[in-house]
Parts: C-alpha cells; sequence; structure tokens
C-alpha cells in the first residue's frame, strides 16, 4: 500500500503518515506534469481526506503514469501536495479559459470565497480580475482625458474605456456593478449575495471577451494555417 506524509485537515496531527488507497489523474499541465486527486486515511484519526497532488519532476514520468497508489515508497518523492478538497470546491464557479495565471488565480482565489459565502472577499478578487485586465488596455502614451486618477481607479477606468471603443458596448450595463467612485462596498464590508454575483458575472463576461475569444481565433488561424 502507498503512503503519504501530510498534515491531517481532520484532526491537524502534523507530519502525520497516510494511506494511500486510491487515486485519479485529473490533467496534465505543461505537457509533463500530471496532477491527481488521491484518497487518503490518516494513521492519527482514521478518518479521510482528497488530496490534490502534483507531479515534482520531469523525470518522474514512468512512475507517476503507474499510478500513485501502486508506487511503493512514500510518494511525497514525487509529488506535491497542492491542497486537499473541501467545501471551498464545491460548486465553484471555473474561470475562463487561456487567462494569464495571476489572473486566473484571483478568480479561482474569488470563486472559492463565493462557494463559501464570503462575498465581500469574492468581490475583492473578482475586482482585482477586472483591474489587472483593464490596466493593460490604456494606452501607455499621454491621451486626453486619460488623467492619473482615471488609470488609478477602477470606477473611473471603465466608463474611460467603454467611451473610447475599448471595451465592447454590450457590457456597458453589466459594469454598473463597479461604482463610479469605485467603491462598490467591498470596502466597506456590507456587500451580499447578489451583489458579489452581478460583479462574478461581469468579471467572468470581461475576461472571456478580453482573453479567451481572442485566443481562440488565434488559435483557429493556426489551424486553419496549418491545414494549407
Amino acid at each position: 500500500m502507498s503512503e503519504i506524509v501530510a498534515t491531517c485537515p481532520r484532526c491537524k496531527a502534523k507530519e502525520i503518515t497516510f494511506d494511500l488507497l486510491t487515486d485519479i489523474p485529473l490533467y496534465v499541465k505543461y505537457k509533463w506534469q500530471y496532477w491527481f486527486e488521491a484518497f487518503c486515511v490518516c494513521r492519527a484519526c482514521n478518518r479521510s481526506t482528497i488530496f490534490v497532488l502534483s507531479q515534482r519532476d520531469i523525470n518522474d514520468k514512468v512512475e507517476i503514469k503507474n499510478g500513485l497508489s501502486s508506487y511503493s515508497r512514500a510518494v511525497n518523492q514525487i509529488v506535491k501536495i497542492e491542497g486537499h478538497i473541501s467545501l471551498k470546491d464545491i460548486a465553484a464557479e471555473q474561470p475562463p479559459e487561456h487567462l494569464p495565471k495571476q489572473i486566473e488565480a484571483a478568480f479561482r482565489e474569488g470563486a472559492a470565497c463565493m462557494a463559501i459565502a464570503c462575498h465581500n472577499a469574492a468581490a475583492t478578487m473578482f475586482r482585482l480580475c477586472i483591474d489587472l485586465a483593464t490596466k493593460d488596455m490604456l494606452p501607455v502614451e499621454e491621451v486626453e482625458g486619460l488623467n492619473r486618477s482615471t488609470r488609478r481607479n477602477l470606477g473611473l477606468r471603465l466608463p474611460w474605456l467603454f467611451d473610447n471603443g475599448l471595451l465592447p458596448e454590450a457590457l456597458r450595463e453589466l459594469s454598473t456593478c463597479i461604482k463610479d467612485n469605485g467603491n462598490d462596498g467591498a470596502h466597506d464590508g456590507t456587500l451580499g449575495e447578489e451583489d458579489a454575483a452581478d460583479i462574478l458575472d461581469f468579471t467572468f463576461v470581461l475576461l472571456e471577451r478580453i482573453y479567451t475569444e481572442q485566443k481562440r481565433i488565434e488559435l483557429a488561424k493556426e489551424r486553419r494555417n496549418a491545414r494549407r
């Protein structure tokens, strides 16, 4: 039976050995790094945890592909513990495809906060996604009407981007969840579920327009060129 050493999320025992009973492959990153979910039982409290694991080194490909539960030593040698499945993973909204890593990480954190009803924290992370995405859309050179406050303040930046045709007009109505003064209530801790859901919807559609659709068009062009 395979083993893994970790801190138990259930009894909080540190560096305790778990029996790794079974595992399933999730996906492959960077064309070599295998990710897994592994069902494990703590030897201290005899309760189960599903760990999320990723391959440590590209050279461990053969051992990884044979499955973790058949590994004869502690699997910590060939995988890293990325986390464990918990309440935050229940019905969490998945991010759009082809996002920059920093924006994807912020979106996933916001979605996890939404799943456990931390609406103010969720809104803050979704605002961060919008902030990061729209800053890159501003021209570097000086432009009339684009002052320091507009560059810095998300609530002022969005109308400027709409007015200057840099964001689709169809998204303007959805953007009203971001107040003109840049304070949508998250700073005061007064957001409810509907407020956070509105910001989530705008964030998702905006990121799809900026990143996902453009990347899909790019990939379609590459496939067309490859067929010629």
